[in-house]
C-alpha cells in the first residue's frame, strides 16, 4: 500500500464523482488533505467519513468563476501546514450547450464559464503551486482530463470541455517539460467514460442513454471513479520519477493510442 503519511495534498473538486474516491483513497493512504468543494460541504464530508481523520482534513469553499476564490483557496491551504505537497487539479464542469448551432449568448456563455473553471481557474492554482513547488525543490502535480482532450468529443456541443481539457493537458506537459530539473513531477490523468454523475447526464444526451454508452465500451462498463483515485495516491508519492509528463489513460482499452 502507498503511504502518503506526512505529505499535504491539496485536492478540488473532493465532493462527488472522481474527487470524492480521491478524497477518501488519499485519507486512507495517510495523507493531509485541503479538500476543495464548490458549494456540496456535505458530500466533502461523506467522501472523506471513515477515510480522513478530521485532524488531517481542511474543508475549503472556493468558487473557481472568480479568480479572487482561487487565491484565497491556495492562501488557505498554503497556511494550514506551512506547506503543499501535492496539487491534485480535478474541479471540471460539462455543459451541454454552446454547439456551433447556438445562440450567440448561448456559445459566450457556456466558452466563458467552461474555459474558466475547467481551464484558467486550475492553471492559476497550478502557477502558485509550481512558484511553492520550485523555491522548495520538489512537488508534484496531477491534472485529471479526460480522453475527449486527445479524441475530441463525441458530441460537438461539449465541445467547449473537450476544448479545455486539451488546453489544461498541454499546460501540464509543459511544467513538466519546463521544470523537471528543479525537482517538479507533472502527470495528467486521462479517463474515459467514468461512473459519475457527469457521465450520467452526458450519456443521457447520447441516443440509447446509459446502458447504449456502456455496450460501446471495450470492457461493456464504466471506469469505477476508485481506479482514477487509486491511480493518483501512487502518482502522489513521487515513486515513479521519470514517468512525469506522461498522460495515463484510464478507459479499460476503449481508446488505446
Amino acid at each position: 500500500m502507498v503511504d502518503l503519511a506526512g505529505k499535504v495534498v491539496l485536492l478540488t473538486g473532493a465532493s462527488k464523482g472522481i474527487g470524492a474516491a480521491m478524497l477518501a483513497a488519499l485519507g486512507r493512504a495517510g495523507a493531509d488533505v485541503v479538500a476543495q468543494y464548490a458549494s456540496d460541504r456535505a458530500g466533502a464530508e461523506a467522501a472523506a467519513a471513515g477515510a480522513v481523520p478530521p485532524a488531517r482534513l481542511r474543508l475549503v469553499a472556493a468558487d473557481f468563476h472568480r479568480n479572487d476564490s482561487v487565491d484565497r483557496l491556495w492562501q488557505e491551504a498554503l497556511a494550514w501546514r506551512g506547506r503543499v505537497d501535492v496539487l491534485v487539479n480535478n474541479a471540471a464542469v460539462m455543459r451541454v450547450g454552446g454547439g456551433i448551432e447556438a445562440e450567440d449568448a448561448e456559445w459566450d456563455a457556456v466558452w466563458a464559464e467552461t474555459l474558466q473553471v475547467n481551464l484558467l481557474a486550475p492553471a492559476r492554482l497550478a502557477r502558485f503551486a509550481l512558484r511553492h513547488f520550485r523555491a522548495r525543490g520538489a512537488g508534484v502535480l496531477i491534472t485529471v482530463s479526460s480522453w475527449v482532450a486527445q479524441r475530441g468529443a463525441s458530441n460537438p456541443a461539449t465541445a467547449s470541455y473537450a476544448a479545455s481539457k486539451g488546453a489544461l493537458m498541454a499546460w501540464t506537459k509543459t511544467i513538466a517539460r519546463g521544470y523537471a530539473r528543479e525537482g517538479v513531477l507533472a502527470y495528467t490523468i486521462a479517463p474515459g467514460v467514468v461512473a459519475t454523475r457527469m457521465s450520467e447526464e452526458f450519456a443521457a444526451t447520447q441516443p440509447g442513454g446509459k446502458a447504449a454508452v456502456a455496450a460501446g465500451l471495450a470492457m461493456g462498463e464504466w471506469v469505477p471513479p476508485e481506479d482514477i483515485a487509486n491511480l493518483a495516491v501512487f502518482l502522489a508519492s513521487g515513486a515513479a520519477r521519470h514517468l512525469t509528463g506522461a498522460t495515463l489513460d484510464v478507459n479499460g482499452a476503449s481508446y488505446i493510442r
